[in-house]
């Protein structure tokens, strides 16, 4: 049995920590009724999301209107009257449960719960009606640039009425484009026009349409137009701008592996264009990566549209280089536009001086593992996955800088199937090679494969069974989606039979203390990707890893992603525990006594502001009786009593129970004088 010093010490000490944890942890505190914003391009706009019952759930968009997103947008801290409605899925679907349908709110609310509703649950929704809001406060006229390449491009976009919206391309010039890129705050004069939907066709509505700047204006609501929502075009003519200030024939490498690679594309006449690969060749390449800023002689070239496909126009064919020009409009050419071949052609450059037989792994889930490249006659290539094993796979782990002898081979396009070149079959290492190139194989070149084998790599350390909880809504590991580690990767866990028994273990081997653990199922945590590990898992609960609970074994299972498992590892409020004898210093335990002492108050403190972060919000515009009436049939001693009797009486709206103390008093209700 535990001494009553040490009692006391105990007692001070979960005082101590209880008022720790409220005052500086606030962040984990998740409230009933709390809302929140998710999947909006910015941190003011989302779908909406409430918690309730400790889950984070949608709300349905039915009568959905810009009342209910005030209300929202002011529960978030937003000041002014700010809140536009979204409905329709605007920020995608979430997952179950959907919470709240119905929702009307007058808009003076202080928080959404306390808006009319159709009560938790109760719905007749499905997620692609998940009502959205947008908090923001944009000027009217504002202009933006989306969905381009660079932050300098893009469509262009207008705020309007609460709303973005797009600008019709008839007529559209460059002087409008200077007008655009001038409101964004570019300096000079820059600006070029982009028509016909060149940056992607936007979503209604369309705002503007006949704009006509003279090129000097501030704003492009100062210039000529036909009027808010008057136009006669779709979003295949949506205006874009160009506000760059590239130099004619300058150069650039996109959509490469690494930013020493990529398609050669080059400026003309305000937009960039391709190159064709026709009789492209090294020397070109040198000149490219020369005017790139390349020091020695590097560069290779990469034709067929190894680096994808561009778009646009096509600017060049037929380049000449001798390999000493310092631009590519050096080189002979056919001219600007003069081309006979597609954007399949278009022609790509390598800019590195990478070292024969380098290594790399590329389409990895992580940077510790993928495909395995080698680097051979200055282009990379992959590895075939013919007698592909351990073995290998350390060595390349060893080249790559890992320590211990860490690598676990993955053979048959694990990582997706790379291009180019397949240029290793048959590898048989040892094991305690320096580089792959020492292991024995069949040659450059020499393979019997396809890309469908192409040899991957895992340089990880992790333990057969290892646990993780991925895609959780709160801080450290907390919640999520439970993944085990299997065979070098890692996986899900099918959700039939899953209970808080299942959930404990996890969370044991997770490292909580206590018996803490609550199984969320259903895809609680969205969908993970394959492989699905587990299925049928029954714990009794007192297991310490997962494993050693009773399954129907690794990749056994009938369910999808949609039933993958998850787990909530909060902290057990009521937990008990045998405390052992000890002896304590006496002056030690008088400390900490008068300390526990102390810290009662600053306790009852804490709990107050926990209440507060819950509770308290901005005063909702709702007259207020100053004070309840109590009826009179709540009075026990009515007509006429002879004790003092207290009576009991509830807000409704507020749910806060008060009691009003009620004096002796006749039949009249007149207060009798005190007896004593």
């Amino acid at each position: 049995m535990a001494s009553p010093a040490l009692g006391k010490l105990v007692w001070s000490g979960k005082l101590w920590m209880s008022c720790f944890f409220v005052l500086f942890f606030p962040n984990f505190i998740r409230c009933e009724g709390e809302v929140r914003l998710v999947a909006g391009p910015t941190a003011n706009e989302g779908r909406v999301e409430i918690y309730h019952n400790g889950i984070w759930g949608t709300v349905c968009d039915d009568f959905w209107d810009d009342s209910d997103a005030r209300v929202v947008c002011r529960q978030l801290g937003y000041s002014g009257n700010v809140g536009e409605a979204r409905g329709g899925g605007t920020y995608g679907q979430g997952s179950d449960p959907i919470y709240l349908d119905n929702v009307a709110c007058s808009g003076y609310e202080s928080r959404l719960t306390d808006c009319s509703n159709g009560g938790w649950g109760n719905h007749n929704c499905v997620h692609s009606e998940d009502a959205g809001v947008y908090c923001e406060d944009e000027t009217e006229g504002e202009v933006r640039l989306v969905d381009g390449p660079t932050a300098n491009e893009g469509r262009v976009e207008i705020f309007h009425n609460g709303l973005w919206g797009t600008v019709c391309d008839d007529s559209w010039g460059d002087s409008d484009a200077r007008v655009v890129c001038r409101q964004l705050g570019y300096s000079g004069n820059v600006g070029v026009a982009r028509s016909g939907g060149t940056y992607g066709q936007g979503s209604d509505p369309i705002y503007l349409d006949n704009v006509a700047c003279s090129g000097y204006e501030s704003r492009l609501t100062d210039c000529g137009n036909g009027g808010w929502g008057n136009h006669n075009c779709g979003h295949s003519e949506d205006a874009g701008v160009y506000c760059g200030d590239e130099i004619e024939g300058g150069i650039r490498l996109v959509d490469g592996y690494n930013s020493n690679d990529g398609r050669v594309e080059i400026y003309h006449s305000g937009q960039w264009g391709t190159v064709c690969d026709d009789s492209w060749d090294d020397l070109d390449a040198s000149v490219v990566c020369r005017q790139l800023g390349y020091s020695g002689n590097v560069g290779g070239a990469r034709s067929g549209g190894t680096y994808g496909q561009g778009s646009g126009p096509i600017y060049l064919d037929d380049v000449g280089c001798l390999g000493y020009e310092s631009g590519l409009t050096d080189c002979s050419n056919r001219g600007w536009g003069n081309h006979n071949c597609g954007h399949s052609e278009d022609a790509g450059v390598y800019c590195g001086d990478e070292i024969e037989g380098g290594i790399r792994l590329v389409d990895g889930y992580n940077s510790n593992d993928g495909r395995v490249e080698i680097y051979h006659s200055g282009q990379w290539g992959t590895v075939c996955d013919d007698s592909w094993d351990d073995l290998d796979a350390s060595v390349v782990c060893r080249q790559l800088g890992y320590s211990g002898n860490v690598g676990g081979a993955r053979s048959g396009g694990t990582y997706g199937q790379g291009s180019g070149p397949i240029y290793l079959d048959d590898v048989g290492c040892l094991g305690y090679e320096s580089g792959l190139t020492d292991c024995s194989n069949r040659g450059w070149g020499n393979h019997n494969c396809g890309h469908s084998e192409d040899a991957g790599v895992y340089c990880g350390d992790e333990r057969e069974g290892e646990i993780r909880l991925v895609d959780g809504y709160s801080a450290n590991e907390l919640d999520g989606r439970v993944e085990i580690f299997y065979n070098g990767q890692w996986g899900t866990v099918c959700d039939d039979g899953w209970d808080d028994d299942d959930a404990r273990v996890v969370c044991r081997q997770l490292g909580y203390s206590g018996n803490v653990g609550v199984a969320r199922s259903g895809g609680t945590y969205e969908q993970g990707s394959d492989p699905i590990y587990l299925d049928d898992v029954d714990c009794s609960g007192y297991e310490s890893r997962l494993t050693d609970c009773s399954n129907t074994g690794w990749g056994n299972h009938d369910c999808g992603h949609s039933e993958d498992a998850g787990v909530q590892c909060e902290y057990s409020p009521t937990q008990t525990t045998t405390q052992p004898t000890m002896k304590t210093s006496p002056r030690v335990v008088s400390v900490m006594a008068s300390v526990g002492a102390c810290l009662s108050l600053l306790t009852m403190l804490a709990i107050v502001a926990v209440y507060w972060t819950c509770s308290s919000s901005k005063t909702a515009v709702t007259p207020m009786p100053s004070e309840p009436a109590i009826p009179l049939n709540t009075l026990s001693a009515h007509p006429a009593g002879t004790d003092i009797q207290t009576a009991t009486a509830s807000n409704l709206n507020s749910g806060v129970a008060f009691q009003q103390t009620i004096y002796p008093h006749d039949a009249n209700l007149n207060p009798l004088p005190p007896s004593y």
